[in-house]
């Protein structure tokens, strides 16, 4: 609880307690309203003043003046009877007052658990000087800085491990419990929390840059991007409360002007004037204008503690209606890293072939040769290998061990007059020969993610239509991944510009209700992100540009957390509907009540405060999304 609630929580309990206490005072006429007029301050001078600003800044119709006209109104309908009851007025603000504070608990609540969730934003970065860790603001550090992170303080800037290993908290980045090992050569982001080792880090990009600055500004700024539902209770607060502000106008006049009038009877203005009062108490908007806007908060933060960030709640709710999920390849449904998936053929043992293709490939820096040492999982001596020969679109020749290895495609093998054996596999086949003689093929391949069937089988769960994938990778690849995952449409060989030609036809062929969704990485799908309904991109490892042009980021890269964000969002919009329908239906039967006279002020503060209690209660239920 933060100072100015624990200050409005004391204005409470003063004022009730007054309310109390006068019930006992047997005082009347003036100074019985001087006595009633002390708790009504206490509890309601900022709703007066806020009236007041209101009407001097020509913003007169709002919840404020709803609330002063009312309880004012209150007050100088018991002096003109006489009564002396000003509990109704003091009563009427006091627990809107409650309902406010109430509120203002509520969105501080879900704003400290997402304060809590992401709070990565590091305080320091140590930087060793003269043989001692000095502690500098990160925003200081230039890229190339060797920076230390001590077991338990958290990764300030992005970089790659030069000394140390260690194992690291990621949850507040990916929402994932299970720690990350990290070694030497290891790629490190913001926000990870170290847990076991000293690191040395040096540093890839400004902490302006880093993972950690962007993720913050992301939902720092989330709210500034208001959904159509939002703007339509904007809206609709513009044109009601002026609305029902005449209504009530209208209400304390016309009926006994037309008693007197047309049926010669008394007007009765301290029965139509208490109506009217009664009136606006119950039409003020607050349960609308509070709820919705917390709703949609509240989905954000339940979404970014899975893992899940959205840029705003406006592409929250066009998540909601996602009906076409477009996907990259490379980097989104497979891991992007060639690993190798097979050895065929071969007469040596697979060990063995695996070792000559590595140290045969020691010299060259392709992704290639870089899964063949990965294979291999030993340290090259290069000793062993001599007279390395690149052959131009063929692959490798070189003496291992005094014989002699090639490694290459099948142009290699023609080119070397050596009888090799075609593979059916999809992938990069590398064939080897040693000596003059066939020896066998390497099958070199994208891997899938672990998850990406299943995410595909969960869209089609959550009710997504089609899925399609677009690449620039052979139609025959293509239709291997897309078929082993069950991908209902796939489009191969495609340029950046490609893509998003066939993203547009996607868009124009689509219901015109369903959104389109594009799932990305690299930097070549940022104009596809841009171009789609709503684009997604993969937030660990995916480049800079598509993260920027994306509308909702995956933290862990992790593609089943697709169809947890769309059922997210529509929960989200669940609740908001489920607002607006009922703190509207529950105003207009009261309100109605409160023209006929049937109900009172009493009824009017449940229609209010009541209500708006009710629809924020429900609001922050959009947090709790574990087991969605």
């Amino acid at each position: 609880m933060n100072k100015k609630q624990r200050i409005m929580l004391a204005r409470i309990l003063a004022a009730a307690l007054l309310l109390v206490v006068l019930n006992f005072i047997p005082a009347a006429g003036w100074p019985r309203f001087v006595l009633y007029l002390a708790p009504y301050l206490i509890i309601g001078y900022d709703i007066l003043l806020k009236a007041l600003k209101g009407i001097k800044n020509r913003q007169v119709f709002d919840e404020n003046f709803l609330m002063a006209v009312a309880t004012v109104g209150a007050i100088a309908l018991a002096l003109y009877e006489g009564s002396g009851d000003f509990t109704e007025a003091v009563a009427v603000m006091l627990f809107y007052q409650v309902g406010e504070w109430f509120q203002s608990y509520a969105v501080g609540k879900s704003r400290r658990n997402i304060s809590d969730l992401m709070d990565i934003r590091p305080d320091y970065a140590n930087v060793e000087r003269d043989g001692k860790l000095e502690q500098v603001d990160p925003d200081e550090v230039a890229v190339g800085t060797v920076i230390v992170v001590q077991p338990g303080e958290k990764v300030p800037i992005d970089g790659v491990v030069e000394e140390g290993a260690s194992t690291l908290n990621t949850a507040a980045l990916t929402g994932e419990s299970l720690p990350r090992d990290v070694k030497a050569g290891d790629e490190i982001v913001s926000g990870c929390i170290n847990m076991t080792g000293v690191l040395k880090i040096r540093t890839t990009k400004e902490f302006g840059e880093s993972t950690v600055s962007k993720i913050l500004d992301l939902v720092e700024n989330a709210s500034s991007r208001k959904s159509k539902s939002e703007d339509f209770i904007s809206r609709f607060a513009r044109v009601y409360t002026p609305a029902v502000c005449i209504a009530a106008l209208a209400l304390a006049i016309l009926p006994p002007v037309a008693r007197m009038l047309i049926l010669g009877l008394p007007a009765g203005w301290e029965t139509w004037i208490y109506r009217a009062l009664t009136f606006l108490v119950i039409s003020c908007p607050c349960a609308l204008v509070i709820s919705i806007p917390l709703s949609f908060f509240a989905g954000i933060g339940g979404a970014s503690k899975e893992g899940v960030l959205v840029k705003g709640s406006n592409y929250l709710e066009t998540l909601s209606q996602t009906k076409i999920v477009v996907f990259d390849k490379t980097g989104t449904l497979t891991k992007g890293v060639f690993e190798v998936d097979g050895i065929h053929h071969s007469d040596i043992g697979e060990e063995q072939l695996v070792e000559y293709a590595a140290l045969a490939e020691c010299a060259s820096s392709h992704p290639i040769s870089k899964s063949l040492q990965r294979a291999y999982g030993k340290e090259i001596d290069r000793s062993r290998v001599t007279g390395i020969r690149e052959i131009s679109g063929g692959g490798v020749i070189a003496k291992v061990d005094g014989k002699e290895v090639a490694a290459g495609n099948d142009k290699l093998m023609d080119q070397l007059g050596v009888q090799y054996i075609s593979c059916h596999s999809v992938g990069t086949i590398i064939h080897m020969a040693i000596d003059g003689r066939y020896a066998g093929h390497i099958v070199i391949s994208d891997v899938l993610k672990p998850h990406s069937m299943q995410a595909i089988q969960a869209l089609k769960a959550t009710g997504v239509r089609k899925t399609v994938m677009l690449t620039g990778d052979a139609e025959k690849v293509a239709c291997q991944v897309a078929g082993a995952l069950g991908i209902d449409q796939v489009y191969s060989e495609l340029l950046p510009a490609d893509k998003v030609e066939k993203v547009e036809e996607l868009l124009r062929e689509k219901p015109e209700k369903a959104k389109l969704a594009f799932v990305g990485d690299g930097i070549n799908d940022a104009p596809v992100l841009r171009r789609a309904d709503i684009g997604i991109a993969m937030g660990a490892m995916g480049s800079d540009a598509a993260i920027e042009a994306a509308d909702v980021v995956l933290m862990d890269d992790d593609p089943l957390k697709i169809a947890k964000a769309i059922k997210i969002s529509r929960k989200c919009l669940g609740i908001v509907y489920q607002n607006i329908v009922f703190a509207i239906g529950i105003k207009l039967i009261c309100l109605v009540l409160g023209a006929l006279g049937i109900a009172n002020m009493w009824l009017a503060i449940f229609a209010d405060v009541g209500v708006m209690i009710l629809a924020v209660l429900n609001a922050i239920r959009a947090l709790f999304v574990k087991n969605l």
